[in-house]
């Protein structure tokens, strides 16, 4: 929508707004933001893990604040748990408090690798640590923030109101049941405060009285300022010369009787409509600019690749968010390595997935038109198939085909019965990611390592055939290369030890994290927990020490043992061989992945067992620690 203001339309103006106060009302995110502070200690700990917590936090607190425009969350275990806090002020919409948190969201995640960080807006806030600060009511960060304008005029009189406002928006917002309060205050007709007051859901009543007490000592000193806000761990408190709430939504604290009062001057001045008029023109204005700058178009302004911004791979920001209502939670179907994906129903029924993507720095978006690249050129019963993109927006998307039954994790760690796998399942699904993966390697025209390769990044279609999906890490081998030296990027657990330790790059990276998902898939345990133990070595030593004893049995996934129809034992056991030679600490003792199709082919072992000389496990010989990377890459894992 275009605006058009004009002097001469003035009194037109004047008039219509006047008669259609009283009914409508100019909402506002205030999404400005304050201040940010990011802690100086970085996370000297497995980075992935934190990283991937990070990503997990953001969600639950989207969701949370969907649902009552607050949350909490801790995600991991000590030392390395991701605690967050996250509130919208009282005043805000529902719209309102999303359109702020969305800034938040591209903005607070620039602090990583620090451990902490806090941002203030006027309209929200959040903060997280690796430790749990949610009785925290004050702290050394506590500040105040003042306007450099002041009242040139009877300093004094404001300075009376400021404390008139302080002291009663304080002793409101105590009384609420919200810790939420908006007041003004009045020494003269020439001399008025409005201040508003939030304590965070976290705190009890004393101590949001406490913190409110202190904040509001400290914001008064900013008098003669035209405007202050109080920065405090527990709580918020702003003052100003004008009313700056969202009034409908603040209806219980700002009385009707100073509602009218108010509407009767602006009606009465053509001036203040005028002003007020500019004043929405300019923050549709700044919204606009703020939404470019978090997207890939504010990014990469004229660099966006035209392929995308004109081609048919380009879909409307608009479209994709009437298809998810909005980004609602119900149409949440997963986590993916940096983002959150939706299923979106397009005009004419069409059924897509949305992986929503959080994009904050140069790197991030780089990876995003990586897999862009990679998987537009590719095509293969066993990858999924990528359908396009969305650029145009606040927000980036990839948009891929969409299967109902959504990842492998949810079957193979499950305890819920309709999502079993027999061992035929099992087994079509372990072929068909080999086969997928082969055709990386070798039958494509460019030979790609996917370097993500585990179970939450295998979609199942309706037929449960598996497609391999997030080729936001891939990296292309050029024929003239037999390796790679990039930054370690991927997920704990699943990642090769020359690559870990050296940053050593080949397809046998694939490789290993092909086997470790083999010995999943087979026991229906995850290689490594959320902690980013070492548990996933503790996975493959047990698997390994059964092989050697003959008695794999005894790490066979229970369900498959109670199965009514009985399965190939000797089958399970030469994939189990499978699965730990592709795991072997030397990449030269791995096989390449057109090998492993051959031997999983070969249903029978009429080959025999020749291959499978299996030496010590390769998860006694290095000491994973992922907490760095040479090029950035740890943003695949950031919201």
């Amino acid at each position: 929508m275009r605006y058009y203001c004009s002097f001469l339309l003035a009194p037109v103006i004047v008039a219509c707004f006047s008669s259609c106060i009283t009914t409508t009302t100019l909402a506002d995110p205030r999404a400005t933001v304050v201040r940010e502070f990011c802690n100086k200690t970085k996370d000297d700990g497995p980075g992935a893990v934190w990283a991937n917590n990070f990503v997990v936090a953001f969600d639950n607190l989207n969701s949370d604040l969907e649902q009552k425009g607050w949350g909490v969350t801790s995600v991991g275990q000590d030392p390395i748990t991701f605690y967050a806090l996250v509130q919208c002020l009282e005043d805000l919409s529902k719209v309102d408090c999303t359109l702020c948190y969305s800034e938040i969201r591209s903005l607070l995640p620039k602090c990583y690798p620090e451990i902490g960080g806090r941002i203030y807006l006027d309209g929200c806030f959040m903060r997280y640590a690796n430790y749990s600060f949610f009785d925290e009511v004050m702290d050394s960060l506590d500040t105040s923030v003042c306007s450099s304008s002041n009242r040139s005029s009877d300093q004094q009189g404001f300075g009376s109101a400021v404390n008139a406002v302080l002291s009663n928006v304080t002793s409101l917002a105590v009384k609420s049941n919200k810790g939420f309060a908006v007041t003004s205050a009045f020494r003269s007709t020439k001399f008025a405060a409005y201040a508003l007051a939030q304590c965070w859901e976290n705190l009890n009543t004393s101590s949001c009285a406490a913190c409110l007490s202190a904040a509001a000592a400290s914001v008064a000193k900013c008098a003669p300022a035209v405007e202050g806000r109080a920065l405090f761990a527990g709580c918020f408190i702003r003052y100003s010369t004008t009313p700056f709430w969202n009034s409908e939504d603040s209806a219980s604290s700002f009385s009707s009787k100073k509602r009218v009062v108010l509407w009767t001057v602006l009606s009465s001045s053509v001036g203040l409509i005028l002003v007020l008029i500019v004043s929405v023109l300019a923050w549709k204005k700044k919204k606009a600019c703020k939404a470019g700058e978090g997207s890939l178009r504010g990014l990469y302004g004229s660099e966006l690749p035209a392929r995308i911004s004109i081609s048919s791979l380009n879909y409307s920001y608009k479209d994709l968010k009437k298809a998810t209502c909005s980004f609602s939670v119900e149409n949440k179907i997963g986590q993916g390595s940096n983002g959150t994906v939706y299923k979106a129903v397009l005009p004419g029924g069409n059924e897509v997935a949305a992986k929503r993507l959080f994009l904050n720095t140069k790197q991030c978006v780089d990876q995003f038109f990586n897999e862009v690249d990679v998987i537009s050129q590719v095509r293969h019963k066993n990858l999924v198939k990528l359908l396009g993109c969305s650029v145009d927006g606040p927000e980036s998307f990839l948009i891929y085909e969409y299967h109902f039954n959504k990842s492998l994790d949810l079957f193979i760690y499950a305890d819920d019965q309709n999502r079993h796998l027999d061992w035929q399942q099992r087994f079509d699904i372990i072929f068909g990611i080999a086969e997928g993966l082969c055709y990386l390697h070798v039958e494509s025209e460019t030979r790609i390592i996917h370097r993500d390769i585990k179970a939450s990044n295998v979609l199942l279609d309706q037929k449960l055939k598996p497609k391999i999906t997030d080729f936001g890490l891939a990296r292309v081998l050029c024929a003239d290369r037999t390796h790679l030296t990039t930054g370690v990027a991927g997920t704990v657990g699943y990642m090769a030890p020359e690559y870990v330790v050296h940053g050593h790059l080949t397809e046998k990276a694939d490789v290993y994290s092909f086997g470790v998902l083999v010995i999943e898939i087979v026991t229906g345990k995850r290689c490594c927990g959320s902690t980013g133990s070492h548990s996933g070595h503790s996975l493959l030593a047990e698997v390994w020490h059964s092989y050697k004893t003959s008695t794999v049995e005894k790490i066979v996934d229970a369900r498959l043992q109670q199965e009514v129809r009985p399965f190939d034992f000797e089958e399970i056991t030469r994939v189990v061989q499978i699965g730990l030679l592709c795991t072997q600490a030397n990449p030269d003792e791995r096989p390449a992945m057109s090998r492993v199709v051959e031997l999983l082919r070969d249903r029978d072992g009429a080959r025999g067992d020749a291959e499978f000389v299996l030496g010590d496990p390769p998860f006694f010989e290095v000491e994973i620690d992922v907490g760095g990377g040479v090029d950035g890459e740890a943003c695949k894992l950031l919201p």
